[in-house]
């Protein structure tokens, strides 16, 4: 009898310790599962929530913030994140219905920020949200919707001229009216051709391939963008000066001759077209460790501040209106900001209206070589003085 009540005793103890640990068990899943799961790599799901860059908060059955990622949180306090915590709290209630929902906000700032909020129910009765900054991938699209605007545009319009001057010079039979037609047809074709280069060049530069690297003396960078531009500084009857660092030291870079004497030519062209006939553009070098800063300044109609930030963009003009006068692509810029870039460096703009512009394109300085004498080699236009 003493027996079979020891054998019930350590019967009911294993029995309690079975049960005990369950309840145990089952305590801890319920911790694990507020707190979040663990996915089985150290990690819980609340961890991987809280880095995600998407801000993501969850509300219970009765609309209670359970839980809010630093993404999230980040909104909290800032004049949109009002606004977006208004949206994420109308939405999550939606969500409590069992309705999925969307919404996009716009903020013009600047800068211009765009948030998508959207909100899911969940199986407990409760809801999520989702924030998505999708400011970058509505500026990615807006640049190549008004990229194939442009090209389509800036084609276009000169291959409907020569439509037209082709129809005209059917039935013409006037010797001097021909001239004047196929000279307008020429400047047509070599507008178009200069659409077409310009978008190569831009493309092979974005690419990066097929550069050819070399140290550069900035002197022949400087004559061969000045050359590239005298004819029509000349036709304009505008003065190019370039002028060296005061230390007279023998300036070098490294980098691809041709990209970087087209990064410049650019420059000195834009400045060239946006100058008042008569006036002066003055290309400056000098040494700024660890930059070798080539500036470009005109003194023409300037650029307002609003346009500073997009002037770089393809195609972007300030003035459209000048700009059909002065024949350019809308590319030289864009082309110029690549070119920086791909030689780790950058290009600024400070410009007052009326006065003028000055474009500082700044390239990692190669140091100076011992067969230089000085920075030689005269840029010069019909109109040019100075070296570089």
């Amino acid at each position: 009898m003493t027996v079979i009540i020891f054998l019930t005793l350590v019967g009911m103890v294993i029995a309690f310790g079975i049960g005990w640990n369950a309840a145990r068990s089952r305590a801890e899943d319920v911790i694990e599962h507020r707190n979040g799961h663990d996915t089985g790599i150290g990690v819980s799901v609340a961890d991987l929530l809280e880095q995600h860059p998407t801000g993501v908060v969850i509300a219970d059955r009765n609309g209670r913030i359970e839980f809010r990622n630093a993404a999230a949180r980040k909104l909290t306090g800032t004049h949109s994140g009002v606004l977006v915590d208004e949206t994420i709290e109308r939405l999550l209630a939606v969500a409590r219905t069992g309705i999925n929902s969307d919404q996009v906000l716009e903020f013009y700032g600047p800068p211009k920020v765009v948030f998508d909020v959207s909100s899911r129910p969940l199986p407990n009765g409760g809801s999520v949200a989702f924030v998505a900054d999708i400011s970058e991938r509505r500026r990615v699209d807006q640049v190549r919707t008004d990229f194939v605007a442009n090209i389509s545009h800036e084609l276009k319009t000169p291959v409907g001229a020569l439509s037209v001057l082709a129809e005209t010079l059917i039935d013409e039979t006037d010797h001097d009216t021909i001239q004047r037609i196929v000279a307008r047809m020429m400047a047509e074709t070599d507008r178009a051709s200069r659409t077409i280069d310009d978008l190569m060049e831009l493309s092979r530069i974005e690419v990066g391939s097929e550069r050819a690297l070399e140290t550069i003396k900035v002197a022949d960078v400087l004559k061969g963008a000045v050359d590239r531009v005298s004819h029509l500084a000349s036709q304009r009857e505008i003065a190019i000066s370039a002028l060296a660092d005061a230390t007279n030291e023998p300036l070098t870079v490294n980098g691809d001759r041709r990209q970087i004497i087209s990064a410049v030519g650019n420059l000195v062209e834009n400045a060239v077209k946006y100058s008042e006939p008569g006036s002066a553009v003055q290309v400056k070098v000098r040494r700024n460790e660890p930059w070798i800063e080539i500036a470009v300044s005109d003194q023409g109609i300037g650029i307002p501040q609003r346009d500073l930030d997009r002037v770089f963009e393809r195609f972007y003009r300030v003035d459209r209106a000048r700009s059909r006068t002065t024949g350019g692509t809308g590319l030289g810029l864009a082309i110029v900001r690549h070119v920086a870039s791909n030689h780790g460096g950058d290009v600024v703009v400070t410009s007052t209206e009326g006065e003028g512009s000055t474009f500082v394109l700044r390239l990692p300085t190669a140091g100076p070589e011992s067969d230089e004498s000085g920075a030689a080699g005269t840029a010069s236009s019909d109109r040019s003085e100075g070296v570089a």
